[in-house]
Parts: C-alpha cells; structure tokens; sequence
C-alpha cells in the first residue's frame, strides 16, 4: 500500500461543495425551523433597540415553508409504492439494513434532492471475516444496504474519463460506544473509495488525532455511490431554486413578525405624556435641583395613574399603529405564499378564491404533472442503479424490474368503478374483461397499498381468467 496522507483526505473538498456548502446548510436549517433559525432569519431594524428586538424574537412563530414543499413533492411524487418485479422481498422490506423500507429511503433520496438540488445513494456491505453460508448470511444478516446522504455528507469526488466515479469521500459523524461502563468517544469519519481500495480514517474530536481503523480491496470494482444532481440545476451552471424558496419563506417570517408586533402595540399602545409632567416629576425626584445628575424613572403601566394639569388636560394619550398595516402586511405575505407555491411549480390555480375555466385547470394540472413526472425518472434511475450496485456486492440479489407511477390524478373511485363496468356490456372477450380487471387493480391500489405477495395473487387470477 502507498503512504496515504491522512490529513490531506481530512482537508479535501469538491469546488461544487465549497461553492454551494453555506446555501446547503442554510436550507438544512429553515428545514428544520425552530427556534434557533428563526433567531438567524430574523432581521433586526436599523433603529430598533436590543429590548424590542429580544421580544419579538420571543414572540416569533416560523411558518416552515421549506419543510412542506419539500416533503409535499416527495408525497406527490411517491404518493404510491413503485412496482419492482423480481426484488427481493427481504431487501425490499429492509433496503437500509436498520428497518427502513425501500420506499422509505427512496422518500428520504427524494426530499434531499428537493432541499439541495443534489443528493446520493450510498451501498454499503457489512464486513466480514471467514468464509459464509446461507446461514451466516442469514444469522449475521450480512446483506448489502442503501442509505440516502444529504451533499454535505458528499465532500470531495473525481471522474475518470469513461464518465464515471472514480473514487469518492464520504464524510460522517459517528459515536463509538465500547458498553455502558466506558465513556462514549465522538468521532469524524471520512471513507475513502476508489476503484480498486476503500479507506476509512477517524479523527478523535478531543485530542484531533488521526487513526485509519480500516482498509482493504474494494470487490466491485467501482464506487459504490448514485450521486445524483438536477439536470436543469447544477448541470447547467446554476444554482439551486430552493435558495430561493428559503429567501421568500424568510420575508414571511419577518413581515408575520412586524405584522404581530403592530398587534401588540394596538393592544397596549404607546404612552404618551406631557414635557410639563416629565419636567415636574424630574425636579420633585432631583429635590429641585434641576442640575442633578441622578437617573429619573417612573414606573406607569396600566394600573398606575399619572396625573396632570388642568392646562394639560387631554395631553397624555396612548399611540398604537393603525389595523390597516396589519392588513398590509397580511396581503403581502399571502402574494408571497402564492408567488412561492408557484415558483416551484405547485400551485394549481393562480387564486383560489376565482372561478377557473377547464382550459385553465388542465392547464394547471398538466403543469404539475410534468414537473412529477420529470422528479419520478431521476428517481427511478437512481434506484435500478442502486440495485444493481448492491448485486455486484452479492451475486444473488437479483436486479428488478422498476416501474415508479406516473399517473398523478386523484380518482374519483365511485365513478371510475361505474366506468369500469359500464364498459363490461361494450365487449364480452377475454382479453378486454382481463384489461378491465387489471385496471381496477391499479385503481384499487391507489386507495391502499398491497403487498407484493397479495398483489401477485391477484394478478395470478386475473391472467387465468378468474376475474369478473
């Protein structure tokens, strides 16, 4: 083996994750909300004091935006379970070797693709020493696994000149755990693949140090990795449109804020009080010494009284802003809710609140549908490659067949069964009743989900003529 120089593994970074790392980890936390990112995405006022600012931070609420956009393509696009004849039930039930499902980390592929415009698919075999049976495998569970990795767990890569990978950093927080009567140690990982080798390096978050724990032939003969980028995004040049999501979603927090701080003070108003009174109850503080450098202050809320002059009378009176730039703000922040639905290509009609023609709403709905169906190819792509890396780790997981839905309505069940046997009376041959019956399966399948087993079941009788 060659000298490996640890520290430069752990300094290597791609140009495309220095350039976009801020923005990334920004849409990571408008992501996740709370209240820390509202104390980030809040702006303070030019003119506005520590005091009024610490209150509205304390009184703010995050209308979290980002999340839901996020999650709702990936529940649109993934509102059904693809088909994938020929997998595994095992894998498929558990494609991340810690119980997820493979719909579940292909939900997660799909919401980081959302986020950052990029997002990988990482095959990993467990290691092992000796040789191994079926039973082994089995008892051992030693089968490959997938796991969904944001960009930022992507830190460095290089292409060879066939256009594939040809060696990958993966970057990874861990806790090494020995049993509950050892102290824990936090680590920072980085694995190294290439074609040929795998390296795994850990630094000691306490003393920095830097062991290589691991490192042996890779048994494929390519990197294990999917890493997948947005063709019309970073593949063109340009950034990521969620940048600007995160952008709008904060220009709503901040005017919701302005909006429910002009609430406030509509409530309790502005105490407005006389220079007479001011001055009179100054000197009586000072002992009418007017030159005293003593701080003055009174206490006035509103069960303290103040008191005035008969001249003065009127004088003191309570200020608050006017309903009508709460509403402002309001309209404001609706324009921006639709403008952002819009942006990304959710939004099915301009208004809700105006009637639309049918022109209109196909048009809208064509919209969206060809958005999906553009997110369900990266998809689908994605995960037949992902199978068939984990069939060059074991020869005996077969590659299935994938075939993600592409149809995005919503169907009227009731009428689409009345359809259904409406057009029993149009044609008594086989083929077409076989037809009629497995299109009821398909819309049967969009009420609930079936398990593969009953699936094949009913597709079994459909084929041998067992069908209505």
């Amino acid at each position: 083996m060659t000298h490996v120089d640890c520290d430069a593994v752990f300094r290597r970074t791609h140009p495309l994750y220095r350039l976009n790392r801020e923005v990334w980890s920004r849409s990571m936390e408008a992501y996740s909300g709370g209240a820390d990112y509202i104390r980030r995405a809040l702006v303070k006022h030019v003119s506005e004091i520590d005091l009024e600012f610490e209150e509205r931070l304390r009184r703010a609420c995050y209308f979290n935006y980002p999340r839901k956009i996020a999650r709702l393509i990936t529940q649109f696009v993934l509102s059904s379970d693809a088909r994938r004849d020929g997998a595994d039930p095992v894998l498929e039930e558990d494609f991340s070797r810690d119980g997820m499902r493979t719909i579940e980390v292909m939900r997660q592929f799909s919401t980081l693709l959302n986020l950052f415009g990029a997002a990988a698919l990482w095959v990993e075999m467990p290691f092992f020493d000796g040789e191994i049976d079926l039973e082994r495998k089995n008892e051992e569970r030693l089968r490959p696994a997938v796991r969904a990795l944001s960009p930022l767990d992507v830190v460095d890569w290089g292409e060879g000149a066939d256009g594939r990978l040809n060696w990958v950093i993966i970057e990874e927080s861990d806790r090494l755990d020995a049993g509950p009567f050892l102290p824990a140690v936090d680590v920072r990982r980085r694995k190294l693949w290439t074609r040929e080798e795998y390296y795994i390096f850990e630094r000691d978050s306490v003393t920095g140090r830097i062991a290589m724990p691991a490192h042996g032939a890779n048994p494929i003969g390519e990197v294990p990795i999917v890493y997948r980028t947005e063709a019309d995004g970073f593949r063109l040049g340009s950034g990521h449109y969620f940048e600007d999501v995160v952008r709008i979603s904060d220009a709503i927090l901040n005017n919701q804020s302005e909006a429910q701080m002009n609430l406030v003070k509509q409530m309790f108003g502005l105490l407005v009080i006389s220079e007479g009174f001011a001055r009179g109850a100054r000197r009586e503080f000072a002992g009418h010494d007017e030159s005293s450098t003593g701080r003055f202050s009174h206490v006035l809320a509103r069960s303290a009284a103040i008191w005035e002059t008969p001249e003065e009378r009127g004088i003191s009176r309570y200020i608050s802003p006017s309903g009508t730039d709460c509403a402002a703000i309001r309209e404001e922040n609706a324009m921006l809710k639709r403008e952002l639905f819009d942006l990304v290509g959710m939004a099915w009609a301009r208004d809700l609140h105006q009637a639309q023609t049918a022109e209109s709403k196909a048009w809208d709905f064509h919209a969206v549908r060809q958005f999906l169906t553009s997110r369900v190819d990266l998809l689908e792509q994605a995960e037949t490659r992902a199978w068939e890396l984990m069939s060059a780790f074991d020869p005996a997981v077969p590659v299935p067949k994938i075939a993600y839905n592409r149809d995005f309505s919503i169907p009227d069940l009731q009428s689409s069964v009345e359809s259904l046997l409406g057009m029993k009376e149009l044609c008594d041959g086989p083929e077409f009743r076989r037809q009629l019956a497995e299109t009821a399966l398909f819309l049967l399948e969009k009420v609930r989900r079936i398990d593969p087993e009953s699936r094949r079941k009913m597709t079994e009788e459909i084929r041998g003529g067992r069908h209505v």
